[in-house]
């Protein structure tokens, strides 16, 4: 019997006002309910996003009283159907916070969490600068979550550049990968749709990437083109540059079959770094170096 799965993507442009953020994401996710869609995935913060004087402003508040956290987890019981907040904004007792993805399943309960690992630091062109170690506290843990439908892997945004990541959840049995983002236009021309193809392709793994779309103010201009990824790296929907959703129905069966004809996961070695002397009658230099486990 075939492990079939319907899900959906909500791409929208979030502002710094979490309330009017609230109502359009309520309208987007009532919209992909009403096509059947079981899971549901935001992007990375989905309910605050903007900048002032230089530093983003995410509407940061503390787990336990988040009320984005709380409108998304009431959406959740209202459709019935599971939620992947691509991330939220959670406050710290160290003045810093946590850039934080949470899976919701269809009662409204918290399945999963998980901290972003890897931080944008980087600086563009034109003096486009980002330090996101500035104010946010990196995650260390890599998290799978079993669920009705099969084992998913989390990850966010910046994530997609170490596929070592990728490769560990997909070893430990992921089938679907989260990759929630708000891409920068810059980066998200040249590397978006290559790097979530690649994710893929290397896991033989579903990848499911909601992107922020549009800018505040002619500030934090995002990519849009929402993503979902067979295990064979076909694009089956892209969202495009504009608010909208998009659909997908997977056929969890297509994991193995992808790992199966290309059994990558298993052909990992250990292999040395061998450089080359640097003139004639040099030695040649060895270091170890373990392929990513």
């Amino acid at each position: 019997m075939t492990r079939s799965l319907k899900v959906g993507c909500v791409q929208h442009c979030a502002g710094t006002n979490t309330d009017r953020n609230l109502r359009q994401l309520e309208k987007l996710i009532t919209k992909v309910a009403a096509q059947d869609a079981e899971i549901i995935c935001l992007s990375e913060y989905a309910t605050t996003y903007g900048a002032s004087r230089g530093r983003l402003q995410v509407g940061a508040e503390y787990e336990d009283s988040h009320v984005g956290l709380a409108a998304i987890r009431d959406l959740a019981r209202q459709t019935g159907r599971w939620i992947l907040i691509g991330s939220i904004a959670i406050k710290r007792d160290d003045d810093l916070i946590s850039n934080r993805s949470y899976l919701i399943d269809n009662a409204g309960a918290i399945v999963a969490s998980y901290d972003k690992i890897h931080l944008f630091d980087v600086d563009l062109d034109r003096g486009e600068s980002y330090r996101e170690s500035a104010m946010i506290k990196a995650g260390d843990k890599a998290v799978l979550v079993d669920t009705p439908f099969g084992r998913f892997g989390l990850t966010i945004c910046y994530d997609l550049r170490f596929p070592q990541l990728y490769r560990t959840l997909a070893k430990a049995g992921a089938e679907v990968i989260f990759a929630p983002a708000a891409f920068t236009r810059t980066t998200g021309r040249d590397h978006w749709h290559t790097l979530v193809t690649a994710r893929a392709i290397e896991t033989g793994a579903y990848l499911l990437a909601p992107c922020q779309c549009g800018d505040v103010k002619g500030k934090l201009a995002r990519y849009g083109h929402s993503l979902i990824v067979s295990p064979w790296g076909g694009i089956l929907a892209d969202g495009g540059e504009n608010a909208g959703i998009i659909t997908a129905d997977l056929d969890l069966d297509k994991v193995a079959l992808a790992r199966q004809r290309i059994p990558a996961l298993s052909h990992d070695r250990l292999f040395e770094i061998s450089f080359a002397p640097k003139s004639e009658g040099g030695e040649e230099q060895t270091s170890s170096h373990p392929n990513a486990s």
